[in-house]
């Protein structure tokens, strides 16, 4: 059984599981499904295309699914996808998707901290901290694991990889590779993320390894070069596999 208070609005066509809390003063509009056990605090607004899983908790002032900030959104239907045990905090938006890609993606167990924004066609993945009023334009892709402190501004189509750490303040448009610190001004590589590699359980060896691949990688003046420097020198596990799949990939070219 569902408890709504009196004072929310739940539209007759919304979909509701079992065992929401829906607070005063929130919004949940047609073509809205939600899934069981989400506490939606007061003054949530839930839009039309909101796909919400479940065991969510999502605060005052957030706005999930709101019509995309792009001038190209023509009225199409699409989406915006939320998964399951996230924290979504104070005044958090979320665009839905536009014709480019259909929906916007947030995964599971990820904590977005407040008033930060997530534009359309936007994927996020899973176990992310988001800091507090940290800007995604649209169809910026953010890889698992990753840390994104607050304030941080990140240009359209660009990649996160996983398992970094963003310092505060930083912005850029270029994609950041996996596994590492990025900061200063203007942005660029700050080494591993060694504190976050050991709490996810990399061995020392797996870390020596990482570091040597990008020693290698950041060792020649031209990428491709770097590249087939670790393929030739260095064993490659997933993880360097991930580095170096996220490197050939790139269309934005990635920090140096």
């Amino acid at each position: 059984m569902n408890n709504i208070s009196p004072l929310a609005y739940v539209h007759p066509n919304a979909k509701l599981g079992d065992n929401n809390t829906i607070g005063p003063f929130c919004f949940i509009d047609d073509n809205v499904v939600i899934g069981d056990n989400n506490n939606l605090h007061n003054s949530v607004t839930i839009n039309g295309g909101a796909r919400i899983g479940s065991n969510n908790e999502i605060f005052p002032g957030t706005s999930i699914s709101t019509k995309p900030q792009d001038l190209k959104y023509r009225g199409e239907v699409t989406t915006c996808q939320i998964g399951d045990n996230n924290s979504i905090r104070e005044n958090v938006t979320i665009s839905r998707g536009t014709a480019s890609k259909g929906t916007t993606i947030v995964g599971s167990n990820n904590l977005l901290m407040e008033n930060m924004h997530v534009a359309h066609d936007c994927i996020l993945g899973n176990g992310l901290i988001i800091g507090n009023s940290t800007k995604f334009a649209g169809e910026v892709v953010v890889d698992d694991n990753a840390i994104i402190s607050a304030t941080v501004l990140c240009h359209q189509f660009c990649h996160i990889g996983g398992y970094v750490m963003i310092q505060g303040g930083s912005r850029f448009s270029q994609d950041i590779p996996p596994y590492i610190i990025a900061g200063k001004e203007p942005i660029r590589f700050a080494g591993l993320n060694l504190v976050g590699l050991r709490r996810r359980g990399f061995s020392n060896e797996l870390i020596e390894l990482i570091h040597n691949a990008y020693r290698l990688l950041y060792s020649k003046g031209v990428l491709a070069e770097g590249i087939e420097e670790i393929k030739k020198n260095l064993n490659v596990t997933k993880e360097i596999q991930y580095i170096i799949d996220f490197v050939e990939s790139s269309k934005r070219g990635i920090i140096r």
